[in-house]
């Protein structure tokens, strides 16, 4: 296998080692893991496969780095993190190349959660100097109540390969800012772009301990996130299955967990919708990041009355998407993460077309032979839910279009699943909007809106997609607790 080492302008961006108390670190017997470049299979290099001491020793740093960091003054986090975030804004380039290189997605899409991730540590370096507390009014003579809000403790975040910058941001800033050191462990597949980040922050001046970012196997790294009684928060995105074991390894010592887990999201079309808005909304929806990310669209539901013509709409727009590498100019596609994931897609579409679902629009290749992991966009009619798509997240570029009759029975489907992570509703009607916005058993609901991402808003699910929330004023409590003072006494 090749190895093709990243061209950046700022070359000490790309690190081979973990980020570990303030030093770059191998492991001790050397062990490494591969990187591999999705659209291209060559090996963009190595980073390390960290043993059971090293990580148990990243543990006890931040544990010691606790109780200064939890004291620092909030605006002294803020300004640290305000250096941050101008760093990542001046290699935002580099920042987007690695990202592409490591995970494949477009450039132009990597440039967009460079700059995504970046709005993370901006927010919470804001939001980190208004942490309040509170004094409730006594019932009692001579007594006074106080309400403080503390920094939890030493936090742990596992982060996955979809989005391997943004995923990042949105749980170690609020972690940072609340006065949590943060032990992160990137996805496998990633972990480049987390380790850009820590030489920035290192830069900015983020004390040793605060960020540590470990590299190796998740089944080694994961145990000891959640054996370790110093570590009280964990918060995880991944699948479900992934998420379920995590909560029970968590239980013997009560850590405090986010859960972001799977999706499988409703994209409902009625009668009276704008179909124009609402094809151009489920392009990005569903094509970005090649159909890899929890919040997009699974399933399409269009209402009978408009299905045929939102279909002649939606169709020329998948025809004129484009794969290839996403460093060449002209794509929007680019590949799968791994062959895995190409043989889940190829299980699903296959599965359809047994079950009576017609393929009916695929995009083409940049070029032809393409060597890397891809699956070409397409559209499959007639889907319902006896086919495994409807039920399981395709996680690719594809979109099955369903039929529905009525505003009962488009809830009836979209709820039908044990996800409750994100959806999306198009309609004019403002009483039905209503309606079905409070009828969807999801953490989100986008209303002619494709894209609900947000650092100023709540990220989150409901039902088997988990539990906490990210981002908003909301993502930063999750790293705080509350202590209530009761002084007595005062009359």
């Amino acid at each position: 296998m090749s190895t093709t080492v990243p061209t950046l302008t700022t070359p000490s961006l790309f690190r081979e080692q973990a980020y570990l108390n303030g030093a770059w670190a191998s492991a001790s017997n050397g062990a490494t893991i591969p990187v591999e470049n999705p659209a291209t299979r060559e090996v963009i290099g190595h980073v390390p496969n960290l043993d059971d001491a090293t990580v148990q020793s990243a543990i006890t740093a931040a544990h010691a780095a606790f109780p200064a960091w939890s004291k620092t003054l909030p605006r002294e986090r803020s300004n640290l993190m305000r250096k941050w975030h101008s760093l990542m804004l001046k290699h935002a380039e580099d920042l987007a190349t690695l990202l592409t290189l490591e995970q494949g997605k477009p450039l132009s899409e990597s440039r967009t959660e460079i700059a995504y991730a970046a709005s993370f540590i901006e927010w919470f370096a804001e939001e980190g100097p208004r942490i309040a507390g509170e004094i409730p009014t006594s019932t009692k003579p001579g007594q006074r109540m106080l309400v403080l809000r503390q920094s939890v403790g030493v936090a742990a975040a596992i982060t996955p390969w979809n989005f391997p910058s943004a995923m990042v941001t949105r749980k170690i800033a609020p972690a940072i800012a609340a006065g949590c050191p943060v032990l992160l462990k990137p996805a496998e597949l990633t972990p480049f772009s987390a380790l850009a980040l820590a030489a920035l922050a290192e830069e900015a001046g983020i004390p040793k301990g605060v960020f540590s970012v470990l590299t190796g196997d998740s089944a080694r790294i994961g145990p000891a996130f959640t054996g370790d009684a110093r570590i009280r928060k964990l918060s995880f995105t991944g699948s479900t299955r992934v998420g379920k074991l995590l909560a029970s390894a968590s239980a013997d010592n009560l850590k405090r967990l986010s859960l972001e887990l799977g999706g499988n999201a409703p994209f409902i079309v009625f009668n009276d919708a704008n179909l124009e808005d609402a094809a151009n909304a489920l392009m990005a929806c569903k094509f970005r990041n090649a159909g890899q990310t929890c919040v997009c669209a699974n399933r399409v539901l269009v209402e009978d009355g408009v299905y045929d013509k939102f279909l002649s709409v939606f169709a020329p727009k998948v025809a004129a998407l484009k794969l290839g590498s996403g460093l060449e100019a002209g794509v929007t596609i680019g590949p799968l993460i791994t062959k895995l994931a190409q043989e889940k897609v190829n299980r699903l579409t296959s599965d359809a077309e047994k079950k009576g679902a017609k393929r009916e629009t695929s995009a083409s290749p940049s070029a032809p032979d393409l060597p890397g992991y891809f699956c070409a966009p397409a559209i499959y009619t007639d889907a319902d839910a006896k086919m495994d798509m409807f039920h399981e997240e395709i996680f690719g570029p594809i979109a099955p279009l369903t039929r529905f009759k009525g505003e009962e029975e488009a809830v009836k489907l979209a709820n039908a699943t044990p996800y409750g992570l994100a959806s999306y509703v198009f309609t004019n009607d403002h009483k039905r909007i209503w309606r079905v916005a409070e009828g969807l058993e999801y953490g989100m609901v986008g209303v002619n809106e494709g894209y609900v991402s947000n650092p100023v808003a709540p990220f989150g699910g409901v039902k088997e997609s988990g539990y906490g929330r990210e981002g908003s004023i909301h993502g930063i409590d999750e790293y705080l607790e509350y202590k209530y003072v009761c002084l007595g006494g005062i009359a």
